[in-house]
């Protein structure tokens, strides 16, 4: 709380004033009363008015007289010249918190580049003059060799020098299944090393690697993705002046036609004029509106870091999904088991089980948390055979477990059930018999199908998934879901061509993903979107939109709540431009007063902030606009999310 007050004292003290100046005018009754709350109404103005005036101040002095700065400042000075101080204040107090947000939200994008940069390995475990030293990655010259322990992210890309092993690339290709590799086979930085002690020979410096690569595609998409400009900002420049000069013109050019001019009644009436101008109901209205938007999101498990999202979902048309993660549930599951020559499915996962009960690969893992609690039995002379499976003997019988090279290997044959899908095939023998096939498969999420139908129905025009996942496994998948194109075996590299190939054209593209790997494109998409249930905190962090619960589904569901904001915000700048124009018309001519001026400001301001409220109670799910608050440390820092209101301005 007390980092909170520092951070933002500006907004706090005058909030403080502000109160103690309602409380002074509304409360109670005494002598001097008037210049009491006056004089705290003031403060309160200074503290956050102050700032947006100097603002204004110097966008005079670089040639700009009509900015959002000045524009916030004659709606406040003329609320003030009104009787309105609370109003006035704010406004002013609104626009200023909005501005803290906007900072906060450029702060955190620079966060999330630092915190993807801290991910990348900082030892490296170096081979020489007969010892090992530990020494930054930097440090590590091309022809070194580095040792890599189990558990332990390679530092550095190189050429294997161990005979075998296992690698989790998930970060650099999010292919969820370890990879294999052997002597002489290339290895990248920032991969897991599985299993045993590996050695490596260097073959990239630090500042080459696959990892500084990610990191240097997510800096130049940050940069290459210009901020929108704001409405108000637009809106400025053309409102502002035009009833500035009006104004103008109501107090002066009935001089030239009027027989009896007398000024102080222009100049009231174009005072009348000027308070009707004040842009209060927009300026409060509009950013309530995307407030309501973002709001309804967060109640539906759906984070927007800003408005510009916000609208940029209802005009994306094109979509890239990541596979692993995404649109599946990025774990192995056993998903049928098939029997042969008289064995039951619990005999088959139960010999499959006992064999691979220390094994700590994926595959291993799914047989085993498939096992229902059934016992296992004891396994004797088990080996390991190679990029092929297990054998051992159970009961004196041999029991093979692994893929349908080693079975043919011991002469067993193998029964052919449907095994031209792409999934992963372990098959089980015994004494030189078929037992068994276990297919096992990363399963598609439940709403996955329903996803696409729903996005299709709602104007996007190409889905296309891109996985670093075997190309066999994308398409089957793809071709499942009804997606437009596929491309697997991909790197974070040829994911970014393909994106940044689509963009421009008049598209509006967006990807969705939940990987470190994915980042980079996440951040170059129109539209970044990602999976914070499980996703990581880079590809959190650089994302525009958060989907907390990974269902894909909940896209379709920030499409809807994006159009339906869009429409009413639409609906108050209509309504309140409308009035405004109405009643500074009718000021002109002199049949309107102040009470005019009031409705056509304050009355116009609480029907638009009604109807703004509206969108949050359309897709109203449980919880609260604070909810968004309470997820500030889990996932993109809600202050994010609160930028965009100002956005809009």
């Amino acid at each position: 709380m007390i980092s909170f007050l520092k951070k933002y004292r500006e907004v706090a003290i005058a909030s403080v004033f502000l109160i103690a100046a309602l409380i002074a005018r509304h409360a109670f009754t005494f002598t001097g009363q008037e210049y009491v709350f006056i004089s705290l109404f003031v403060i309160s103005y200074l503290f956050v008015g102050g700032p947006v005036w100097m603002k204004a101040y110097r966008s005079i002095k670089k040639g700009t007289l009509f900015s959002e700065f000045f524009l916030m400042g004659i709606a406040t000075i003329g609320a003030f010249a009104l009787g309105e101080y609370a109003e006035g204040v704010a406004v002013m107090l609104f626009y200023m918190i909005g501005e803290y947000a906007q900072h906060g939200a450029v702060t955190k994008a620079r966060h999330s580049i630092q915190k993807l940069i801290e991910q990348q390995p900082d030892i490296a475990t170096v081979e020489r003059n007969g010892a090992t030293i530990m020494v930054h990655p930097g440090q590590v010259e091309v022809g070194d060799i580095i040792q890599v322990r189990p558990g332990e992210k390679v530092p550095l890309d190189g050429e294997l020098l161990t005979e075998k092993a296992s690698f989790n690339t998930a970060a650099l290709t999010g292919e969820s299944k370890p990879v294999n590799r052997t002597s002489g086979e290339e290895v990248w930085a920032g991969s897991i090393n599985q299993d045993r002690l590996v050695r490596i020979r260097v073959n990239s410096v630090f500042e080459d690697t696959k990892l500084s690569h990610i990191l240097e595609m997510v800096q130049e998409a940050a940069q290459r993705k210009a901020p929108t400009q704001r409405f108000m900002t637009k809106f400025a420049k053309v409102y502002t002046p035009i009833v500035v000069w009006l104004a103008v013109a109501v107090t002066f050019v009935p001089y030239l036609f009027v027989e009896q001019y007398v000024f102080q009644e222009w100049f009231y009436k174009a005072l009348v004029f000027l308070v009707v101008s004040c842009p209060c109901g927009l300026v409060i209205s509009i950013p309530l509106g995307y407030f309501g938007g973002i709001g309804a999101a967060s109640r539906n498990g759906i984070l927007l870091k800003g408005s510009d999202y916000l609208d940029q979902l209802r005009k994306m048309n094109i979509l890239f999904m990541d596979k692993t993660g995404t649109l599946t549930e990025g774990t192995f599951e056993v998903q049928t088991v098939t029997t042969h020559n008289g064995l039951s499915e619990a005999e088959v996962i139960a010999y499959a089980a006992s064999l691979e009960q220390h094994s700590t690969h994926p595959i291993g893992k799914a047989i085993l948390s498939f096992k229902n609690g059934q016992e296992l039995f004891e396994v004797e002379q088990q080996q390991e055979v190679s990029g092929k499976g297990l054998k051992g003997f159970i009961k004196h019988k041999e029991v093979l477990v692994g893929n349908a090279e080693l079975l043919k290997e011991r002469g067993v044959k193998v029964t052919q059930d449907n095994l031209s899908e792409p999934y992963t095939f372990v098959h089980v023998a015994v004494d030189g018999e078929h037992a068994g096939t276990i297919r096992i498969s990363d399963k598609i999420k439940e709403d996955s199908k329903q996803t696409i139908q729903e996005l299709r129905e709602r104007g996007i025009q190409r889905m296309i998934m891109l996985s670093g996942d075997n190309p066999d496994v994308v398409s089957f998948v793809a071709n499942e879901l009804g997606l437009d194109e596929a491309h697997g075996g991909l790197l974070p590299d040829e994911k970014y061509s393909l994106v940044e190939q689509a963009l421009g054209k008049g598209n509006t593209v967006g990807f969705i993903g939940d990987g470190v790997n994915d980042a980079p494109v996440i951040t170059l998409a129109d539209v970044g979107i990602a999976m914070g249930g499980i996703g990581s905190d880079a590809t959190v962090d650089t994302a525009d939109v958060v989907i907390q619960t990974d269902q894909p589904s909940k896209v379709a569901k920030a499409i809807d709540i994006s159009r339906f904001t869009h429409k009413v915000v639409w609906q108050n700048i209509g309504f309140a431009l409308g009035i405004k124009v109405l009643v500074m018309g009718l000021a002109a001519i002199g049949l309107a007063s102040m009470w005019e001026a009031i409705f056509a400001d304050v009355g116009v301001a609480l029907i638009a902030i009604a109807n703004a409220i509206r969108v949050q109670n359309t897709f109203s799910e449980g919880g609260s606009i604070l909810d968004l608050f309470r997820k500030s440390d889990e996932v993109s820092k809600p202050k994010m999310a609160a930028a965009s209101c100002c956005d809009a301005c």
